[in-house]
């Protein structure tokens, strides 16, 4: 049997998601927990794998990993993992089929926290613009080598929520490396009458020219959900810890 496991967690105390040695990481404890309770013997023997792999300081409400098992599981088994578990928060499981793999999804959906202070609202939306669509996105993330730079990144939503913090929500089936931080960086220098939009322009027009706008801080996003044509069956008495993640995410970074 294959399951896929949806979880939120508060990225501030990880070493990032991708497991490491000798470090804690949110892969390397969910491991940890599954092998504990004798749900897979070991990632490889249960082909474990993630839907993002996020970076040191992200947090996530969203998302997913699979694996396969001989033992059948429940959505109540989840609040047992749980109890093993500091600031990772499983609370929702599917049966998948055979060949599911996480990180063929069909949408995933960031958010960055932000404050208003001074920023230009309107410049600030006008470079949000520029990066919906189809681009090379060379001068704003980490290319890895064997990774093609073009992305498409379908909509971006800016909306002012309570003590003037404001939060970006990027959606695209996949994203690069730093893309949405490098994204972020741009847009506020925008925003911040630092930077003409029109360099952006350019930036993402002329991938062969290297630019660096900067990167913003990894405290400040969140990979809200990985989206798949499923249904996952969810633990309503666990699912209300996503607002408390979300509490702990903004008052770290806004008091």
């Amino acid at each position: 049997m294959r399951y896929a496991l949806k979880f939120t967690y508060y990225g501030k105390g990880f070493h990032g998601f991708a497991r490491q040695p000798n470090v804690l990481t949110v892969e390397g404890e969910i491991i940890r927990v599954l092998k504990e309770n004798n749900i897979i013997s070991s990632a490889k023997e249960s082909v474990f794998r993630s839907a993002s792999r996020t970076d040191k300081g992200v947090s996530a409400f969203g998302n997913v990993v699979a694996f396969n098992t001989m033992k059948r599981m429940e959505v109540d088994d989840l609040k047992d993992l749980n109890s093993d578990l500091n600031d990772i928060y499983f609370y929702g499981l599917k049966h998948v089929s055979e060949g599911f793999y996480p990180r063929y999804a069909r949408m995933r959906w960031y958010r960055y926290y932000m404050r208003v202070d001074d920023l230009d609202t309107n410049r600030f939306l006008r470079a949000a613009v520029l990066f919906t669509g189809t681009h090379d996105f060379s001068n704003f993330a980490r290319v890895e080598k064997h990774r093609s730079p073009v992305r498409r990144i379908e909509n971006i939503v800016v909306e002012e929520t309570e003590n003037d913090v404001v939060t970006v929500d990027f959606f695209a089936q996949s994203f690069l490396w730093q893309q949405v931080r490098r994204m972020v960086a741009a847009m506020e220098k925008v925003g911040m009458n630092a930077l003409d939009e029109k360099r952006i322009e350019y930036a993402l027009t002329h991938g062969e020219e290297r630019v660096d706008f900067g990167i913003a801080n990894a405290e400040s996003l969140v990979l809200v959900d990985v989206l798949y044509d499923i249904d996952f069956e969810v633990n309503e008495e666990v699912s209300g810890c996503l607002k408390e993640i979300e509490k702990r995410i903004v008052r770290s970074l806004f008091g």
